[in-house]
């Protein structure tokens, strides 16, 4: 487990700058209080394997004593570079980034199950979403009581959402929870 070049934390920023904006300050300059350590300090940023981890330095320092190869998994992985460089977010980091997102939408009752089965968000599930959103942000997808169900990108922005037709795509689908039922082998 190594920490992340410039390059590699600059593609991870780049995407959670995306659905956080300028909360992304709060995931870095986020305080540890895991561990025995009166002073456990801050959350980073860890890469193993291909896959990044948001861990506490305090969990990092104890990892020290493990080898890499037996290494498995330190942390919650938000996130993933594929074989070209490029960061991809995975259904992991859902908590992290509905904690912090700045854009959200909330899907009605009906048309929750449809969002975990991997579809986009139509205009006709939409609940509630918030304003200022432009095509193109990222959004988390909330159920009514307020639960993260995951994320996609704006489709529409706010303004063109509300002339949509009800079977018009608002967000498009990239990660959800159903995932971890779809996907067990490779999560």
């Amino acid at each position: 487990m190594r920490p992340l070049d410039e390059n590699e934390t600059t593609a991870v920023f780049e995407k959670l700058f995306k659905f956080t904006g300028n909360n992304l300050k709060n995931i870095v300059e986020n305080p540890s209080y895991e561990g025995p350590d009166p002073n456990a300090g801050r959350y980073c940023f860890r890469l193993q394997k291909n896959r990044v981890y948001y861990v506490s330095e305090s969990m990092v320092k104890r990892a020290t004593n493990i080898g890499r190869a037996q290494l498995v998994s330190l942390g919650t992985c938000i996130g993933k570079f594929t074989k070209g460089g490029k960061f991809h977010l995975t259904v992991q980091s859902v908590n992290l980034l509905a904690a912090n997102a700045k854009h959200k939408v909330w899907l009605k009752p009906t048309s929750e199950m449809s969002f975990l089965y991997g579809n986009h968000v139509l205009k006709g599930g939409l609940g509630r979403i918030t304003e200022n959103i432009v095509a193109g942000d990222g959004v988390v997808v909330f159920s009514m009581s307020d639960v993260p169900l995951g994320f996609g990108i704006a489709a529409k922005s706010t303004q063109d959402c509300r002339k949509l037709d009800p079977n018009g795509i608002v967000v498009l689908h990239q990660s959800d929870i159903g995932e971890y039922l779809r996907m067990e082998d490779e999560l």
